[in-house]
C-alpha cells in the first residue's frame, strides 16, 4: 500500500466504495488522514462498516468538516450532470479528486531521491494490452515494475514506492478528469475515437480529459503519441509546437522521420540518429495484427524513454504472454480456433480484431454505443457469417443486412454453437471471432464475464473438456 501523504489529521470524504475507493480510504487512513465514507448501495456500506470504515451519510453531513472528496472514476462529475457529492463539495468549496490525484500528491511530497518512474498510458483502444506491455518490458529488463490504475490494481494499493521503482499506470478518461498534478517521466497516448461522450458532453470533452494527462510534463519527459488517427495527429503537432519535452510519435502504418513505427509487422527506431530496424513483430504471437504493432510501437518507445537498453526491450516484446480477452486464442476444434477479443466494446475496438483476419465468423452484439457498426462496413466483405446476440441484434441485423449473411442467435451459447457448426462445415481453416463492437451489461456484468462465458461455451463443444489451444 501506499499512505497517502498531504491529508494528515484531516477528513477527506469518501464516495464509492468499489475497489478504488475502499483502496484509497485504506491508504489515506495510513498516510494519517480521517476518512468519511459513503455509497447509495446499502450492501457496500455495509460492507465498509463490517471493515471498521467510518460511514457517514454525506447527503446529511457538515460539507465544511471535509478538506477533499475522493470520487471513484465511475461517479459522473460534470456529465449528464454533476453527481450530488460533487454539488456539494463545491458548494463548500471542498476540492474534488480521484486517486490517481492522491499518489501524484504522495510522489510530489517524497523526497526527489525516492521518487520512483512514472509510465502513465491513455487512449480510448489498446490501453490495457500496453500497459500490460510496458510492464512486461520493465520487469523483464530487471526493473522493479508495478501496473496499476484503471487495470489491475488500484494505483494506491501497489507496493510502496522507491527510487528504483516504475510505476506503469493505465489511465481512463475518468481517471484523468479527477487528475491535475499527475508528472509522468512518460506518457502514451495511443489512439481517440469516440467513446463516453455521454460523460464528457461530447467530443471535445472527451479530447480534453485525453490531453490532461500531458499537463505536467517539461524538460527531460517523453511523450509518446500515435498518429494513425486525425485528433492524436493534431494533439502530436499542438504539443511539438509547444517544445516543451521530448516528442516520438508512433504510427503503424507509416514511415515517420522520427519516432517509432511499424511497417508490415517490422518495428523501426527513429529515435536516434538513423533509422534502426529493431524487431519482427510477426515473430511476436502475442500481439497479432496492425493493432498490436501500435501497442507494441508505444512499448518499446515507453521503455526506452526510462533507459531500458534497446535489445532488453525487443526481448520483452518476443516474450509477452498477452492478456485475456483481447484476441486470445481460446481454443482449436479441428481446424476450427476461436478467438475471444471480448474487450472490443466499441465499433472501432472491433475494427481492430476484424482487420486481422481475411474470413471470419463473427459473433457481435450487446449494448451499442453510438453509431453501432455503421463504421465497419468496408470489413463486411470478410464476414462469412454474423451470429447476433443481445440488445443490439436487430438494429445491427438491419446494417448487415445485403453485406452479410446473418443469423439471430440471441445468446453468446447459441452463437458458439451456430458458428461452430458452420465454420466446422467449410473446407478452410477457419476462424470464429467473438468481438462483439457492444459493451456487455445487457447480459453480462463485464466484458471479462462476456468473454469467459465464450471460453466456457467453446469447452462445452468439447463435451465439458477443454478445447485445445495452439
Amino acid at each position: 500500500m501506499i499512505p497517502v501523504r498531504g491529508f494528515e489529521g484531516k477528513t477527506v470524504a469518501v464516495f464509492g466504495l468499489g475497489r478504488t475507493g475502499l483502496t484509497a480510504a485504506r491508504a489515506l487512513i495510513a498516510g494519517g488522514a480521517k476518512v468519511a465514507l459513503w455509497d447509495e448501495k446499502v450492501a457496500s456500506r455495509e460492507a465498509a462498516a463490517a471493515e471498521g470504515f467510518p460511514v457517514v451519510d454525506l447527503e446529511t453531513a457538515d460539507w465544511r468538516q471535509f478538506a477533499a472528496l475522493m470520487l471513484s472514476p465511475g461517479v459522473p462529475l460534470t456529465h449528464p450532470k454533476p453527481h450530488w457529492t460533487v454539488q456539494k463539495a463545491k458548494a463548500a468549496g471542498v476540492e474534488v479528486l480521484g486517486d490517481i490525484e492522491l499518489f501524484a500528491r504522495t510522489v510530489a511530497a517524497a523526497p526527489v531521491h525516492k521518487r520512483p518512474k512514472i509510465i502513465a498510458i491513455t487512449g480510448t483502444n489498446g490501453k490495457s494490452t500496453t500497459t500490460a506491455l510496458i510492464g512486461h518490458l520493465c520487469a523483464s529488463a530487471g526493473r522493479d515494475t508495478r501496473i496499476g490504475g484503471n487495470i489491475g490494481q488500484g494505483v494506491l494499493g501497489l507496493e510502496d514506492m522507491h527510487g528504483g521503482a516504475v510505476y506503469v499506470l493505465e489511465l481512463s478518461s475518468y481517471q484523468l478528469d479527477l487528475t491535475s498534478s499527475l508528472h509522468p517521466d512518460a506518457v502514451v497516448l495511443l489512439n481517440i475515437s469516440p467513446d463516453h461522450l455521454d460523460r464528457h458532453g461530447g467530443m471535445d470533452g472527451y479530447i480534453a480529459a485525453k490531453r490532461r494527462i500531458f499537463l505536467n510534463q517539461g524538460k527531460g519527459d517523453t511523450a509518446i503519441i500515435g498518429v494513425d488517427d486525425a485528433w492524436c495527429q493534431q494533439i502530436c503537432t499542438e504539443i511539438t509546437a509547444a517544445n516543451r519535452r521530448t516528442i516520438w510519435p508512433i504510427s503503424s502504418g507509416k514511415a515517420m522521420g522520427r519516432g517509432v513505427y511499424a511497417l508490415q509487422g517490422v518495428l523501426y527506431d527513429a529515435t536516434g540518429e538513423r533509422v534502426v530496424e529493431v524487431a519482427d513483430l510477426l515473430r511476436a504471437r502475442s500481439l497479432p495484427g496492425r493493432h498490436n504493432w501500435q501497442n507494441a510501437a508505444a512499448a518499446y518507445a515507453a521503455a526506452r524513454a526510462i533507459g531500458i537498453p534497446m535489445q532488453d526491450a525487443v526481448d520483452g516484446l518476443m516474450t509477452f504472454p498477452g492478456l485475456a480477452h483481447r484476441m486470445e486464442t481460446v481454443g482449436k476444434i479441428g481446424k476450427v480456433r476461436f478467438v475471444n477479443d471480448s474487450k472490443a466494446t466499441n465499433a472501432d475496438a472491433a475494427r481492430q480484431a476484424m482487420s486481422s483476419y481475411p474470413k471470419f465468423y463473427w459473433i457481435a452484439g450487446g449494448v451499442a454505443k453510438a453509431g453501432g457498426i455503421d463504421d465497419l462496413k468496408d470489413l463486411f466483405p470478410r464476414v462469412a457469417k454474423a451470429y447476433l446476440i443481445g440488445d443490439a441484434a436487430e438494429p445491427f441485423s438491419w446494417t448487415l443486412a445485403g453485406k452479410a449473411e446473418v443469423t439471430m442467435s440471441g445468446t453468446l451459447e447459441r452463437a458458439v454453437q451456430q458458428a461452430y457448426a458452420d465454420a466446422a462445415a467449410s473446407d478452410e481453416e477457419a476462424i470464429v471471432l467473438l468481438s462483439p463492437a457492444c459493451a456487455s451489461f445487457d447480459q453480462f456484468s463485464d466484458f471479462e464475464a462476456r468473454g469467459e462465458a465464450f471460453r466456457a461455451a467453446v469447452n462445452g463443444l468439447v463435451g465439458g473438456g477443454k478445447a485445445a489451444v495452439a
